[in-house]
């Protein structure tokens, strides 16, 4: 009997075990930039939180997050245009109907759409199976419906998984996932229908909601991490290739004083733009599958 309960879904792989390999141009990391788009259920469900949570309906809270979708993702796209940074946005579908012409305007950029749930106010790792299933049914319904095809990645509101997530969002036809934050490198994953789905890294370090709502971190500092992680990184990926996201929510960075830190980090990482693959996590996991497909297991 094994001492821990295995999860079965990928065995352990040392990054010094791995074969060393380029990224697309014969780049080492992969860097990537993941704006999440969300929203939320007035006076009821989960959000994230400004101040301590009120008794519902949690104004204060409640319009800190709206703030976002009407002002912080605007500026944020400002920057992103005038840098000509490409995106993964990550919305929950109810923005579609709560924020008209949100996503519509990233869809414009080119941005690739990655599935989020149907809003951050609940969580899919809280439901039984059929509703779980259901529940992903309907976001790739809506997704084909608005964008004329289903995203081929996901993350869960809150990073929110059952056991069986990986094995129905396979079924539902996602190639990819970002809820694992277990490694560097994609990493693929056994489902129970046989068919793999590929783990892309998303960082919990660089992501501004645990690093500014919990560890309580500065503007300045939560800059200094991004070009801290970037500048280790792309030193470590010439001997072991490696991918670096950035996870960002417009009621945070957004707030001027937050995104005027953010540009400061952005211009740095821009300073190295040819010595990096600047994309989007879907463009990772192609890339990745093509030189390591699932049937071969050449790497984790």
């Amino acid at each position: 009997m094994p001492i821990t309960r295995p999860h079965g879904r990928f065995p352990y792989s040392a990054l010094s075990d791995r074969p060393v390999f380029d990224w697309p141009n014969g780049k080492r990391l992969a860097v990537f930039i993941a704006l999440n788009i969300e929203t939320f259920s007035f006076g009821e469900g989960d959000g994230a939180t400004l101040a301590p949570k009120h008794k519902e309906p949690d104004v204060l809270n409640y319009a800190w997050r709206e703030w976002g979708n009407r002002v912080g993702v605007w500026r944020l796209k400002a920057v992103f245009d005038q840098l000509d940074v490409p995106l993964a946005v990550l919305p929950n579908t109810a923005v579609y109907e709560n924020c008209p012409g949100l996503i519509e305007a990233f869809r414009a950029r080119g941005d690739e759409i990655v599935a989020h749930g149907r809003t951050n106010s609940e969580r899919q790792g809280d439901l039984p199976e059929d509703q779980e299933r259901k529940l992903i049914e309907e976001v790739s319904e809506t997704f084909r419906r608005q964008e004329g095809r289903m995203p081929s990645g996901w993350l869960g509101p809150w990073i929110s998984q059952s056991e069986m997530t990986p094995d129905l969002l396979a079924e539902a036809g996602y190639g990819y996932l970002l809820d694992w934050c277990h490694d560097d490198q994609p990493v693929w994953m056994a489902t129970r229908s046989g068919k793999p789905i590929l783990s892309v890294p998303y960082s919990h370090e660089i992501n501004d909601i645990p690093t500014i709502t919990a560890r309580l971190a500065s503007a300045d500092e939560f800059a200094d991490m991004i070009i801290a992680q970037f500048d280790e990184m792309i030193e470590a990926a010439e001997s072991a290739p490696a991918v670096m996201s950035i996870a960002l929510h417009p009621y945070l960075v957004g707030q001027p004083y937050r995104l005027r830190a953010l540009k400061r980090a952005l211009h740095h990482i821009l300073q190295r733009r040819e010595a990096i693959w600047l994309t989007r996590p879907g463009e990772i996991a192609e890339a990745y599958a093509a030189r390591f497909p699932a049937d071969q297991r050449q790497a984790p």
